[in-house]
Parts: C-alpha cells; sequence; structure tokens
C-alpha cells in the first residue's frame, strides 16, 4: 500500500480510534463518539479520500510540570486518530531509524526512566575511561516547541516520506491549525517574529480583540499533540548527528530540549558549544543561556530532576530532587480539592499518582514514599500498597470487605 492507502485504510483507522480513546473512556465526549464510532471513521475516511478535512476545534490550558508551566492544546477525537493513523503507522517507525539511541522521548520502549538510566550508563562508562575527572555540558533549548518552524519542520519530516503528495497534502492541514495569530504585533515586530523567542504562555495574555486574523506567525506546535511529539524527537536531529558522529561524542544524550555532553577537555565542550548554536541558529532553536552551563562530571548536578554525584571511587550516587517531593504534596492537596467538586476525575490523578511514583521509586527514601503514600491515602480515602515496587490501590471499603 501507498502511504494514502495506510492512512485511510479503515483498519488503521480503527486502531487509531482505538489508541485514541484508550486513556479517556469516562470522558462523556468520548463516550459519545464511541456509540456512532463506525459512522464517524467513515466520515473521516471520506474527508481523506476526497480532501475535505479540515482542523477541529481545540481546547487549551496550562499545566505545571516539572517546575515549568506549559500550555496545553487538546484536539478533538477525530484529530486524534487522524494524528495517530500517521504518527504510528508513518512517521514513528520511520523517525525511529534516523534518530540517535540516546534520543528517549516519547519512543515506545524508552521514556523519562530509559533516558536517566542511558546518563547513568554514560557516567559509568566515562568514569571506566577517564575516572572522575572532566566535564559536562549541560544544554536546555529555550520555549522549544512554541519556536519550531513550521516549513523547516515539514520539509524534514516530508523527506522521511520521499516527499509524497499526499502527506504534505495532510501535514499542510494540520501546520494550519498550529499557525499563530499575530496581529497584535506592529509591522516591524512581525518582520521578525520568526527569529525572535516566541513564548505561548505570555500570548495566551494578548486580549482576544487583538487577534483579528490579520497576521499568522508559521511557527510553534502544540504541546499535547502527538505530531508535536514526533517533530520534538526528530526537529534538531542535525545537532544529535554532529555531537554524535561528526564530533565522535560518545556520551551525550537528549531528552527533548534537555541534553548533555560528557568530555575530559573543557575546551572542546565549548567548541562543541559553539558549533551547537550555529545549527540551532539555522533550525531558529534558541539556547537557553540560564540553563545552559560546564560543570564539573565529580561535582553534584542535576539532570530531569535527579541530582547525582560521580565519586571518585567510580559511585554514581542518585536522588530525587527534594523540591519535586514537595511539589508533589502540594499537587496532590490541589487535585484532592478538584475531584471533590468534579472538576477533573479520579482516575486521571490515579494514574498520573501511578506513574510519578513508578518514575521516581527508587530514589525516594523510605520516609519519602510513606508520607506520599499517607498523604494519598488520606486525601482520596484509599488503601495503597507496594507489591513488587508497583502501587496496588484500592478503596477503604473494599479493603475492609
Amino acid at each position: 500500500m501507498n502511504y494514502e492507502e495506510i492512512v485511510c485504510d479503515a483498519n488503521n483507522l480503527y486502531r487509531a480510534y482505538k489508541a485514541s480513546v484508550k486513556n479517556s473512556k469516562w470522558k462523556e465526549t468520548s463516550q459519545k463518539f464511541a456509540m456512532n464510532f463506525l459512522k464517524y471513521i467513515f466520515s473521516i475516511q471520506e474527508d481523506l479520500v476526497y480532501r475535505t478535512l479540515q482542523n477541529g476545534l481545540v481546547d487549551e490550558f496550562l499545566l505545571s510540570e516539572r517546575g515549568r508551566v506549559r500550555p496545553i492544546t487538546s484536539i478533538q477525537i477525530k484529530d486524534r486518530i487522524i494524528r495517530h493513523v500517521l504518527c504510528d503507522e508513518i512517521l514513528s517507525p520511520e523517525v525511529k531509524k534516523r534518530i540517535i539511541y540516546d534520543n528517549g522521548a516519547s519512543v515506545k520502549g524508552r521514556g523519562i526512566s530509559h533516558q536517566r538510566n542511558r546518563f547513568e550508563v554514560h557516567l559509568h562508562k566515562y568514569y571506566r575511561l577517564y575516572g572522575n575527572e572532566g566535564w559536562i555540558l549541560f544544554g536546555d533549548f529555550s520555549k522549544f516547541y512554541d519556536n519550531i518552524i513550521h516549513e523547516i519542520a515539514k520539509r524534514e519530516l516530508l523527506k522521511l516520506v520521499d516527499d509524497d503528495e499526499f502527506i504534505d497534502w495532510l501535514l499542510t492541514i494540520i501546520f494550519n491549525g498550529f499557525k499563530i495569530d499575530v496581529s497584535y504585533m506592529s509591522d516591524e515586530e512581525y518582520e521578525s517574529c520568526i527569529t525572535n523567542t516566541f513564548n505561548k504562555v505570555d500570548y495566551r495574555l494578548i486580549p482576544k480583540e487583538l487577534l483579528t486574523g490579520e497576521k499568522w506567525m508559521d511557527k510553534s506546535v502544540n504541546i499535547g499533540d502527538q505530531l508535536s511529539q514526533i517533530i520534538g524527537i526528530y526537529y534538531p536531529y542535525r545537532i544529535d548527528n554532529y555531537v554524535k558522529y561528526v564530533r565522535s561524542q560518545k556520551f551525550y544524550g537528549r531528552y527533548m530540549d534537555d541534553w548533555y555532553i560528557m568530555n575530559p577537555n573543557k575546551k572542546e565542550l565549548q567548541d562543541l558549544l559553539a558549533n551547537i548554536r550555529v545549527i540551532a541558529d539555522e533550525l531558529g532553536i534558541h539556547i537557553n543561556e540560564k540553563k545552559t552551563h560546564i560543570v564539573k562530571i565529580s561535582s553534584t548536578y542535576k539532570y530531569l530532576q535527579v541530582k547525582y554525584t560521580l565519586t571518585k571511587d567510580g559511585k554514581v550516587i542518585k536522588r530525587i530532587n527534594p523540591t519535586r517531593v514537595t511539589a508533589m504534596h502540594r499537587k496532590l492537596k490541589k487535585l484532592a480539592v478538584k475531584v471533590k467538586v468534579s472538576d477533573i476525575c479520579y482516575e486521571n490523578v490515579e494514574n498520573m499518582f501511578r506513574g510519578w511514583m513508578g518514575s521516581f521509586y527508587k530514589l525516594l527514601s523510605r520516609q519519602q514514599r510513606n508520607s506520599l503514600i499517607q498523604l494519598y491515602e488520606d486525601l482520596f480515602d484509599k488503601n495503597v500498597t507496594v507489591v513488587n515496587k508497583k502501587l496496588v490501590i484500592l478503596d477503604r471499603s473494599d479493603k475492609e470487605g
């Protein structure tokens, strides 16, 4: 089958539908869709075949994650289905073939735990070669998703499919939904908006009456959109390849906008950073100067919310950033209030807590684990036990019965 046949195939659209509602079956919109899912799937198929597809409405909200406030965009089920079939069946397999192994975000079988493990593996391998003498360059891209340029992102994605005409049309539709209304900008601001750093959180403060649709910026992709995840993995691949293959840096890894390079020579790291800046400028990526720095590998540093130290004996000491535990305490209390007034569904909170505990379980002290579990039990009237480092959560009434 060609790419158009793959995307339009009813069986692929059905699988995409199942994936789209997997974690949201409790929602009213998902339940209404499920009542007539075949009708909707054939309607989507018709829109794809006859090229009548249009982007649906979106819902935006702010999410505080790992100490950052991020604007999240929620799209309709129809659009999620199209993203799933495009990404799962076509783009993801091609991207996975081309990215480096130490680029672990949003890749099946990898993820944040994998990336932390790779960082630790690199520390151990580095020690065997150089001891704990040397340096680490930690880098960060500022407002990464907000400043992805559509023309470049689309061009790179089309290379994966040999500039296929149908995929070109479909990506054009999707990227049109990513465009930013910048009618509030002066002519001078508009001329330089592609190269200037754009902040979507600040953009939400712009009065709606100033967004008249007269000027549009072809930059920024929506966090929460599956295609955006693919773009985030693949967009800086030139930087990954330059560091890993052109400069032969064995101890390099990237998780979306967070990256590191370990090297015994500080000057070489400075030269690497200078060349990375050149490639980043060409891609419209902005280096976050506050979070980009070189530190001694024997010092204490933070990567993906975990603190590490490589001792003179080669031991890697890991511990969770204490502020993340405090933040989780506060978050659970706020979520409990929202569950009580039915602003959010309890199942979402439970899934979040399971995921968070799964990510940090080994890094938490016994006291920290017990404190979090006790708070969760009291807030949500549950009994929580740990079996093989996995949470078993039951209603207290079930436990008593």
